[in-house]
């Protein structure tokens, strides 16, 4: 990492032509990455990125730029030369940086660098048998192993100078079962901001397992009716659909704009009163969880929704400034080639009061949509459709038979509004979502949820 006499004279640098806020933002990193297909090491890769991003404020206005020759003398030109793309007066300014030591959330036991690749290898192939040996069905397993330690340092013109550690550690198994030329997929497994005893927490066996279970009831099922009917979406990977569909609404990358469709809606009723949604940053050792967000703010729990009204934004420090409001801890960016915006972290609807079981059993029909996979929204509309992974017809309070080829169809905030069920079995899944800043982890959550009506897509036609 850079000292601090380094850091002051490229901040001071950075505000020579007329900035009136300069950060600097330090990054070292050590990942690695192994993929294992049909019980084979298809690819192996370890590396260290090693760079710095500079960024300075006039007004509204931003320039950023990022470098991994961080000698002193490039640091000097690189931000000097930022500097020149904004025009104005030259400010006094007083630094005085002052370090302070954060709190830290995530207790690390095991650094994933002190563990073998044999080890790690050893882990993966112990999924991949466990996936492959459940059924032969299964035509392919492949188990990606993923694990890093990034390093960062941020210092601001404000005074901040801060340091942070972050360790992360994931294993996913995709399992394909093919029958009769067709093909459907599977996939399980966990991640946390936590060492390799992640391991001790967690049986891969059996997500492997789990992740093949999927693939082959998909194979078997027949194909979903479409129609409006009330859909039960289920923990975990259900709450993709909140993220997508409202929770990047919800970030200030777009509300500052007025492109969102939850702009200016501070205090109204945007969802149904028993819809509390929440983004928490400080979950310990959850997946998207920080110390401090990328731009050396704190993290902290902020509420989104509550009770159905519209509490609160996702915001980062430009935003902030654009919209006459603080940050929430939400700068969040891929690495120091991007500039930070306001990003999600483990963002869920919070608990209700329903069992899972009562859910299912005061509808008397629908679809049960048990996992959710990928799907498209637009952000400032809140349109959206996503496929249904593993899907059930519900039938007279039961649990019926699995179909396939589902999508669910609607609006955000359409959505929001007809949720009339909460179940009281919150849990969380893993994922990296992509936007401005690049690709971070996060986590999606929620308990089971009941829409009283949405658009179902499927190849059978209205039942």
């Amino acid at each position: 990492m850079l000292s601090k006499h380094v850091i002051e004279n490229v901040l001071m640098a950075a505000m020579s032509t007329g900035g009136d806020f300069a950060e600097i933002f330090v990054e070292e990193k050590d990942n690695n990455n192994i993929t294992l297909v049909g019980g084979s090491i298809e690819s192996s890769i370890s590396g260290k990125d090693y760079g710095v991003g500079i960024r300075i404020f006039q007004g509204f206005n931003s320039v950023y730029a990022y470098t991994n020759n961080t000698s002193y003398d490039n640091l000097i030109k690189v931000a000097k030369e930022a500097s020149l793309a904004l025009k104005g007066k030259k400010q006094d300014t007083v630094l005085n940086l002052m370090q302070k030591t954060n709190d830290n959330l995530h207790f690390i036991k095991t650094m994933p660098n002190t563990v073998s690749k044999e080890k790690k290898v050893e882990l993966m192939k112990r999924a991949y048998e466990a996936a492959k040996s459940y059924d032969s069905v299964i035509s392919q397993v492949k188990v990606i192993y993923l694990d890093n330690i990034q390093n960062i340092l941020v210092a601001n013109t404000d005074g901040v100078f801060v340091e942070d550690k972050r360790v992360l550690t994931r294993t996913m198994v995709n399992a394909v079962a093919s029958r009769n030329g067709e093909m459907q997929t599977g996939s399980s497994g966990k991640g946390a901001h936590i060492g390799f005893e992640l391991y001790d927490n967690i049986d891969i066996e059996a997500h492997a397992r789990e992740a093949a279970r999927i693939a082959k009831t998909m194979i078997y099922a027949d194909f979903c009716p479409s129609g409006k009917i009330p859909v039960i979406i289920d923990n975990e990977f259900g709450g993709v659909l909140f993220h997508e569909a409202c929770g990047h609404g919800l970030e200030a990358t777009s509300v500052a704009k007025k492109t969102s469709v939850f702009s200016d809606k501070i205090g109204e009723q945007v969802a149904s009163s028993c819809v509390t949604a929440i983004d928490d940053g400080t979950i310990p050792n959850a997946w998207g969880s920080i110390n401090i967000d990328d731009e050396g703010t704190k993290a902290r729990k902020n509420v989104l929704i509550e009770d159905g009204i519209l509490k609160g934004y996702l915001i980062d420090k430009l935003n902030g400034r654009r919209m006459g409001m603080e940050s929430t801890g939400s700068g969040r960016r891929e690495s120091y080639k991007f500039a930070p915006t306001s990003r999600m972290t483990n963002t869920y609807i919070a608990a209700g009061d329903s069992t899972k079981e009562e859910i299912i059993e005061n509808t008397e029909y629908g679809l049960y949509a048990k996992c959710l996979g990928g799907g498209s929204v637009n952000t400032s509309t809140g349109d959206f459709n996503f496929a249904v992974r593993e899907g059930y017809i519900i039938k007279n309070g039961k649990i019926d038979k699995p179909v396939r080829g589902a999508t669910l169809i609607g609006t955000g905030l359409d959505v929001l509004s007809k949720i009339d069920m909460v179940g009281n079995n919150l849990d969380h899944g893993q994922g990296m979502c992509g936007s401005l800043s690049g690709s971070v982890p996060v986590n999606v959550g929620q308990p089971t949820i009941r829409v009283k009506e949405m658009t179902v897509g499927g190849r059978e036609g209205e039942k």
